[in-house]
């Protein structure tokens, strides 16, 4: 992901305006009171920072084409996706200055974080509003099938991304860049199942998405 200055080509200051509109809905929706709770600050900065190192753990394919863990399914159900996006938006920050790539920052952001947050969370509302409210349909539903399908969602946004910038062909994206995205949504759905069943198990209450009364204790 992360795709870098090099390949835009023209500017487009709609991605901007897009993206302030998503960050400003984030910062007025936040229910920003739960950062009064001691663990939730820890958390969400040793969340930040663990979805940074799967940032920098990439691989590349061609110039400008690299791939690698998002955490954005594992970050929403954790913080709901308010502070989702804005802990994504942070980390892509933390990693833009590192590597650099200012001109593009509204396009990752948008492929980034809002993409996946959306994706992850409309999963989550369909899987409570339609089926059983069981501790394994929250973990396999909303870890392992909600984190693939966010990562092969984010590959097709991705791909008609970049054949829309021009610098590859979107039958070239299709033959050699998507089928990647579409391995990488089994190591994302199995990264983020595993972190949340283990948050499940041992720290529910860790997990904002997650509610005892609701998948446990009435069962």
């Amino acid at each position: 992901m992360n795709i870098p200055d090099s390949l835009m080509l023209v500017n487009h200051d709609w991605l901007w305006l897009l993206l302030a509109v998503a960050l400003a809905w984030s910062v007025w929706a936040a229910p920003w009171r739960v950062l009064r709770m001691p663990h939730v600050v820890n958390l969400m900065a040793a969340a930040c920072v663990l979805v940074l190192a799967f940032w920098q753990i990439k691989a590349g394919i061609r110039p400008g084409l690299n791939l690698h863990i998002l955490g954005a399914t594992l970050l929403t159900l954790l913080f709901g996706p308010w502070f989702a996006l804005l802990d994504l938006l942070l980390v892509l920050l933390l990693a833009t200055t590192w590597d650099g790539g200012w001109q593009a920052f509204a396009l990752n952001g948008l492929l980034m974080a809002v993409i996946p947050v959306v994706v992850s969370w409309t999963v989550l509302r369909l899987a409570n509003r339609y089926l059983s409210a069981h501790v394994f349909v929250y973990i396999f539903v909303n870890g392992f099938v909600s984190a693939g399908v966010t990562m092969a969602l984010t590959g097709v946004a991705a791909t008609f991304a970049l054949a829309e910038l021009g610098v590859y062909t979107l039958t070239d994206l299709i033959h050699t860049y998507l089928p990647y995205y579409l391995l990488m949504a089994w190591s994302e759905a199995v990264t983020t199942g595993m972190l949340i069943t283990i948050l499940v198990v041992y720290r529910p209450l860790w997990v904002a998405t997650f509610d005892d009364k609701h998948y446990v204790q009435n069962k």
